[in-house]
């Protein structure tokens, strides 16, 4: 997988948008009809005010954005660091370092908007070079594709976290020495023992992790959100939006639903350019809670029966 990523990396960016136009768009959006079906409720539901025609067109501008991904990632294999910086422009690096720095670091949300794998190269343009960065991420399923999305990110420098992991991480950067930035994706579905918070997201019932919030109020890190646009295709412009310097002055899920309404505004603002292949609506409350019942009965189950075999 590697060898053909490096391969078509090789080709002009130019060229790689021709094969997402004419090849890849029309065969997830037309031929495999990818999570299609999904897509369109997603949309129908979060835009019950746009006609079906205006619901169509951000369908169908999605699959390009979503193919313009696929060749950027890849893209992203060779693309120099002078390159990345005239594609993704921070509009205030300087705030997130001073915030790194009062605070010794700094939790950064974002969410799966524009392209979520460059915009995460944020450390190859800190200023002050003795910052760090982390991303949390989400092991695949599937081995060898984790480990070709590892390979790329390692590529555009930073440490990957997997998330299991980061509060250890945390404990452990406890007594580093220098400033560093967490790089936070936290809009995708919680499993049920997760779904603590709830907030109306684009209409919808919607569960939000909360695993953000409650590390930056054990550790005191400042809170931001990623506010990224595409003023033209190829190019990025990212700013950060402070949540708060101070999460212990704020009240329990005040944190992650300013997330959520950040998110849902930048959301709302370019629609097409967030990744509506998820199934983010796929449970309800009242489905969490089942689910949840049902595990801690699951629980209780095997207790009693290794209770009667001691």
């Amino acid at each position: 997988m590697l060898l053909l990523i490096g391969i078509f990396s090789l080709l002009p960016l130019s060229v790689l948008y021709v094969l997402a136009d004419y090849l890849i768009y029309p065969l997830v959006r037309y031929v495999v009809r990818y999570r299609l079906k999904l897509v369109r409720k997603n949309i129908r539901l979060s835009f019950p005010e746009k006609s079906e025609k205006e619901q169509n067109a951000i369908v169908n501008a999605f699959y390009h954005h979503f193919a313009d991904i696929l060749v950027e990632i890849i893209y992203g294999y060779r693309v120099s660091d002078e390159e990345m910086r005239q594609r993704v422009v921070f509009e205030n690096m300087e705030l997130l370092e001073d915030l790194a720095h009062k605070k010794h670091g700094v939790i950064a949300y974002l969410g799966h908007m524009c392209n979520w794998e460059w915009i995460a190269d944020v450390g190859k343009q800190f200023a002050d070079k003795s910052m760090v960065e982390h991303n949390v991420y989400r092991r695949q399923k599937n081995a060898r594709a984790d480990r070709a999305m590892l390979q790329l990110r390692a590529k555009r420098g930073g440490e990957c976290v997997e998330k299991n992991q980061l509060l250890r991480k945390l404990v452990q950067l406890r007594h580093a020495d220098y400033p560093f930035v967490i790089g936070l994706i936290a809009d995708q579905k919680p499993s049920p023992r997760n779904a603590h918070v709830w907030t109306t997201f684009l209409h919808q019932e919607t569960a939000f992790l909360d695993g953000g919030e409650v590390l930056a109020r054990k550790f005191g890190y400042a809170v931001t959100y990623v506010h990224v646009e595409s003023p033209t295709r190829g190019y990025y412009r990212a700013r950060f939006e402070v949540i708060t310097d101070n999460p212990a002055a704020t009240n329990p899920t005040d944190i992650t639903l300013a997330y959520a309404r950040l998110l849902e505004q930048n959301i709302l603002e370019s629609p097409e350019l967030w990744l509506w292949t998820h199934k983010r609506w796929k449970r309800t409350r009242e489905g969490y809670a089942r689910r949840e019942a049902k595990r801690a009965e699951d629980r209780k189950r095997l207790v009693e029966k290794t209770k009667e075999n001691v």
